[in-house]
């Protein structure tokens, strides 16, 4: 039978979001339904908001999320009601090509709930990223849902769903950083951090953010960037080349999206280094650079898909490493809020003054 619950809708491009009534059918095959306990405020949110996306309006808001599993369908035996679970938007096939290959964190074929949840009058809603979590509760594909242990608050569980996750993955797995790597972050807001905490983790000697925020370079500092350098006022390719003893990073992650700041990212590496792009450009978006310095400086030009997780592998490792107090997942948590705030979430979002707004329920 399915349930009505509260849920906080984009209903047009750029026009405020409304606490609305859900309809949540219950689980067909392979779909999960789960109580969410805790969804965080994301960048890509707003992108939603913004038809920075899709124009696939109205859409659910919310993706960052942790929950209890309340209800699943038939042929569902990875979870069972009652567990908790970190949602995630790239549930694997395990039958792609790259699956077959034994990559499954590029699988070709993520999935989603095949049903959609819809307004009271029956309009179907796209959940942002497959999820729809600024909710009281959500459908999802059961793939989609990782158990990890409950211990955890599900405040910091759920930023590994997205952000979190990104930045950390960036940094371990698509940068592939190793211990006395020098490592540039170019935007130090909430997936930059998370990158300057994976090259911490990763043993990277030298670690310098790059943001236009001073503010937020002081939070950098805090998540363990060794140097930061304030872009606004100085040159930050010249910057990161004379931190690294004039010859650019091993690893530059540009955690903005933007054209500039990968041009920043591309000539701030050493040779043979490795650029990875884990900021989401807005579909407009174009990038020019000489194909001789593309050639000629060697190395490698990365886009990272959400940290290049697995997160069946990745989910648990970051909660236990959390738990020992190797990371600090809480550090990322700057407010928790309800529903009916995230209007006034995304403005504080925009303007750099939280790192991370989390709804809890």
């Amino acid at each position: 039978m399915s349930q009505q619950v509260r849920g906080v809708v984009a209903p047009g491009r750029n026009e405020p979001v409304r606490v609305e009534t859900i309809v949540v059918p219950d689980p067909g095959p392979g779909e999960a339904v789960v109580q969410v306990q805790a969804c965080g405020v994301c960048h890509t949110d707003l992108h939603y908001k913004q038809g920075g996306i899709n124009d696939d309006f109205p859409f659910l808001l919310g993706h960052e999320a942790a929950g209890i599993v309340e209800s699943v369908g038939s042929g569902v035996t990875d979870v069972a009601p009652g567990d908790f679970v970190i949602l995630n938007w790239r549930a694997v096939c395990g039958n792609c090509r790259a699956c077959r290959r034994g990559r499954p964190w590029y699988c070709f074929d993520t999935h989603n709930a095949r049903q959609r949840m819809t307004l009271t009058d029956g309009t179907e809603l796209t959940p942002a990223l497959g999820i729809g979590a600024f909710a009281e509760k959500t459908l999802v594909a059961a793939g989609q849902c990782t158990k990890v242990d409950p211990a955890v608050a599900p405040s910091v569980a759920g930023l590994l769903g997205c952000g979190v996750m990104a930045g950390i993955g960036a940094a371990v797995n698509t940068g592939a950083v190793t211990r006395g790597d020098t490592v540039a972050v170019i935007g130090c807001g909430g997936v930059g951090d998370a990158a300057i905490v994976g090259a911490r983790l990763a043993g990277a000697a030298t670690i310098i953010g790059v943001d236009i925020d001073d503010r937020k370079l002081e939070t950098a500092r805090s998540m363990g960037a060794t140097h930061t350098v304030n872009s606004r006022a100085t040159d930050p390719v010249e910057a990161v080349r004379e931190l690294t003893g004039g010859f650019g990073a091993d690893v530059v992650i540009e955690a903005v999206g933007r054209p500039e700041t990968y041009r920043q990212a591309f000539y701030a590496r050493d040779l043979a280094g490795t650029v990875v792009l884990v900021g989401v450009p807005t579909p407009e978006m174009t990038l020019e650079l000489p194909l001789l310095d593309v050639f000629g400086r060697g190395g490698s030009l990365k886009s990272s898909w959400y940290g290049d997780c697995l997160p069946s592998r990745d989910f648990p490792m970051l909660i236990d490493l959390h738990q020992q107090g190797r990371i600090d997942l809480g550090a990322f948590v700057t407010e928790t809020i309800g529903l009916d705030d995230i209007e006034q979430a995304f403005a504080r979002m925009h303007e750099g003054d939280v790192l991370r707004s989390v709804v809890t329920l």
